[in-house]
């Protein structure tokens, strides 16, 4: 994989020749971190070649319709996340597993030929996205929001609550606490599609908590019924 820039103007480097994981129901983050077992073949080799590599891995999500043509090139979605394998087990049957940690939101600029790819995986050219720029001061009232809801003991229990209390509590950035609540607790993967998507990271994190908050009936009826449970007993 290369780095190139294009015309003046244009915004984000050009990376070429990126190796791209299509999967179904899986939208990896910057930030995040995906743990992969590798089984077939040709993602066998193109674990072997980014581990001899620069670690890098683009991870796309398939279009519906992709059981028709999964062994061949099925539709994927434009906007996909960069990441780095972070540590890896090569396993004695030639299998992998791997933790990849997502680091950069990017656009298939064009995707490579089986002629000139000359692998048995699919690679890409991609094109970073660049965020407009913006301070943290600018995303306060959203972290207020964020902390405020994992505050109320109803989204106290969803997984890892505490944790995103202590991140809301430490220096690390608004945009980034976005980015892992959105890839731990949103199951819906067509929202984190558009939420990988979107560039500009205070609608990111107002999305992110408008569906927090649509939890609410759900986390509602769940702790009733626990409580009911409880009471039972």
């Amino acid at each position: 994989m290369s780095t190139s820039r294009d015309e003046p103007g244009d915004q984000g480097a050009v990376l070429t020749a990126v190796p791209l994981f299509p999967l179904p129901n899986v939208v990896l983050f910057p930030r995040a971190v995906l743990p992969l077992h590798i089984f077939e073949q040709r993602y066998k080799v193109m674990t072997a070649d980014a581990l001899n590599g620069d670690k890098q891995i683009a991870m796309a999500l398939l279009r519906p319709g992709w059981e028709k043509n999964y062994y061949g090139r099925p539709a994927i979605e434009p906007i996909v996340c960069l990441g780095t394998i972070v540590s890896h087990e090569r396993l004695a049957d030639g299998k992998y597993n791997f933790l990849l940690q997502g680091h950069s939101r990017a656009i298939i600029q064009r995707e490579l030929s089986n002629d000139e790819g000359e692998t048995p995986y699919r690679c890409a050219d991609l094109r970073l996205l660049i965020e407009p720029p913006l301070m943290e001061i600018d995303l306060s009232n959203e972290r207020l929001r964020l902390t405020a809801l994992f505050a109320d003991d109803l989204y106290g229990t969803l997984p890892l609550a505490r944790q995103f209390m202590q991140m809301l509590s430490s220096p690390l950035a608004t945009t980034d606490v976005v980015d892992l609540i959105a890839f731990n607790l949103l199951d819906d993967v067509p929202m984190k599609q558009r939420l990988l998507a979107e560039v500009n990271p205070q609608r990111r994190a107002q999305r992110v908590i408008s569906a927090l908050e649509a939890m609410r009936p759900v986390l509602e009826l769940a702790m009733g019924k626990s409580i009911h449970d409880a009471s039972m007993n």
